[in-house]
């Protein structure tokens, strides 16, 4: 599947509302213009991921749109997904891409000159880095220090792979982000929290 990441959005469905309501906020989001969705949700048991994946899917699929999975590998087998996002702690990505094959997209949490220099040997074992956080965020109270716009542009320029920044982007900081040269923003509550998607979603890919 073809990979924008022009507007990432990070789904979070307790952010949202509850499933269906995250369903609600999803489908809103993808007609503002949205280019790949992760399905994330730190407080909910497998068996959710899983309900939730598998209803997300008919509307991404539509779009023409990627539905990633953050973290666990086996529900993005099960669910049929198009691939998944890990971070420095979770299975190594030559073993995510061997579970998932030549075909899945895989995503790298990178936050530092040191994780990105260990990412670019990776090659084809993962398709972009997800670099951040940006700005402090309280929707991952455990992420790293914020790197800031300049020093978010000190690793988009260092990484040999495509990258989103994350971490702390909203409508009103999302011009100077996409200035730092990144090839898309990655947003959580901007999108997930917003009175309407899909104008947020608008908004955030007209901010320049």
């Amino acid at each position: 599947m073809n990979l924008d990441l022009a507007l990432y959005l990070v789904l979070d469905p307790v952010q949202c509302g509850g499933h269906a309501r995250a369903l609600e906020v999803t489908r809103a989001a993808l007609d503002g213009g949205v280019t790949i969705v992760q399905l994330r949700a730190p407080e909910w048991h497998k068996r959710a991921w899983l309900e939730l994946a598998l209803d997300l899917l008919p509307l991404t699929q539509r779009h023409g749109v990627p539905l990633i999975i953050n973290d666990h590998i086996d529900v993005a087998l099960a669910a049929g997904a198009d691939g998944v996002h890990i971070g420095q702690n979770d299975l190594p990505p030559d073993i995510a891409r061997k579970l998932l094959g030549p075909e899945a997209l895989i995503g790298l949490s990178v936050s530092n000159a040191q994780q990105i220099n260990h990412a670019n040997p990776l090659g084809a074992m993962i398709d972009y880095v997800g670099v951040g956080p940006v700005f402090d965020t309280p929707t991952k109270p455990d992420a790293s220090a914020a790197c800031g716009v300049e020093g978010l542009a000190k690793l988009c320029a260092r990484s040999l792979h495509p990258t989103v920044a994350i971490g702390g982007i909203q409508l009103h900081n999302a011009a100077d982000v996409k200035r730092a040269g990144p090839g898309g923003i990655a947003v959580v509550s901007a999108i997930c929290t917003a009175a309407d998607p899909r104008l947020a979603a608008l908004r955030l890919l007209e901010s320049t």
